[in-house]
């Protein structure tokens, strides 16, 4: 997720090559556009799909409940991972090899504390798996994302496996917001190195979830991140901590924290404050601070993660305290990704103008197993 080098970084695919040191081997320059400024973002057209970039994902979280209180979480993303010419040699064929589609499905039940999560893997050809390019509709076999043609209109989501489905519909409540600076997202140093990135911070969610059998009928919020770009990630970087964060005043934060090597902070780091009336404010990375306060360390993947953080924001006068409604919130893909990543529903407490605050979000946190690549 930071949604600025996901897929990218994730995908295991086998086909896949390093680019950067085929070039730097005299080989022709790849095949696909960078992120570079001056993108403009042209609505519903930027909801489909950009095959003309390597990389690319459309990404949704929630928070949802019953009438009786009980709680839950959601995660539902799709991934397009594009493949150059020199990647495969194949004859020309409806099975031609030219993109790679990839799905992760995660429920978190926060009242019976328990996650649990699924994921598909399929190639584009006859049909089991793509997505449309002048809007929103991907779909790996029955799992879908849609919306209306309106630049506003209403997202479908729907995804299923042997114990768990759901079902939503998802309304907007603000317009799409463009994260970064002059069309661009940066992620690291040298120009390209960077995603085109909006965000749907606020959709109000109605629908049904399915547990082991269970049927809920559901209400809620969710958040919606969909990125395109042809870069990895840098040398010199081994992951991110991504946080996407709704107030209760209606004022929304996404903010990024790549980390280095040394467990530095990448000066490319950074956020987007987002007002009641949908007005944006960009957060460079001395606006806010992030401070890790308690660790979870997965009885699977061995890894340690953070599992409570104290977020600063001198600018808003903000301060929040994150922490996770369930510790094991680890996605273990053995199909697709084969990488494990920690993603998984939070709730904040802090204070706003020197008034108590509450709000509720997601965290996304990747290289803690070992550093990301392909």
């Amino acid at each position: 997720m930071i949604r600025g080098v996901q897929l990218a970084i994730l995908v295991t695919v086998a086909l896949a090559v390093d680019v950067t040191e085929r070039s730097s081997a005299g080989s022709p320059p790849p095949p696909f556009e960078s992120a570079t400024a001056g993108y403009r973002y042209e609505f519903p057209r930027d909801h489909g799909s950009h095959p003309s970039y390597r990389t690319e994902w459309w990404y949704y979280t929630g928070h949802l409940h019953t009438t009786s209180g009980r709680s839950f979480g959601f995660e539902l993303t799709f991934f397009r991972r594009g493949v150059s010419p020199e990647d495969i040699k194949t004859l020309p064929s409806k099975w031609s090899l030219h993109h790679i589609y990839l799905a992760h499905f995660a429920v978190t039940d926060i009242t019976g504390k328990r996650f649990h999560f699924s994921e598909k893997l399929s190639r584009e050809g006859l049909g089991k798996a793509g997505a449309d390019e002048s809007r929103l509709h991907v779909w790996i076999d029955k799992w879908s994302a849609e919306a209306d043609p309106d630049p506003a209109g209403v997202h479908t989501l729907v995804a299923h496996d042997e114990t768990h489905s759901l079902t939503l519909t998802l309304q907007p409540t603000k317009p799409p917001v463009i994260n970064g600076r002059e069309g661009i997202s940066r992620k690291g140093k040298g120009v390209g190195h960077a995603s085109h990135y909006y965000s749907f911070t606020r959709l109000s969610t109605t629908g049904s979830l399915t547990i082991d059998g269970e049927q809920f009928d559901v209400i809620g919020t969710s958040w919606m991140d969909h990125e395109f770009l042809s870069t990895e990630l840098g040398a010199d970087q081994v992951g991110w901590d991504w946080f996407s964060l709704q107030l209760e005043d209606n004022t929304e934060l996404m903010l990024y924290r790549m980390r280095l090597k040394d467990g530095s902070t990448d000066l490319a780091s950074s956020g987007t404050a987002v007002s009641v009336d949908g007005r944006t404010q960009h957060l460079e990375v001395t606006d806010f601070q992030i401070e890790s306060t308690a660790t979870w360390t997965s009885p699977e993947s061995k890894a340690t993660y953070p599992a409570k953080w104290r977020l600063k924001f001198p600018s808003l006068d903000l301060v929040l305290e994150v922490t996770p409604l369930l510790g094991d919130q680890e996605l273990r893909p053995s199909r697709s990704t084969q990488v494990n990543y920690w993603e998984g529903a939070v709730v904040m407490n802090g204070t706003k103008r020197g008034k108590p605050i509450k709000g509720h979000g997601y965290v996304e946190l990747t290289g803690y197993t070992e550093r990301l690549k392909l």
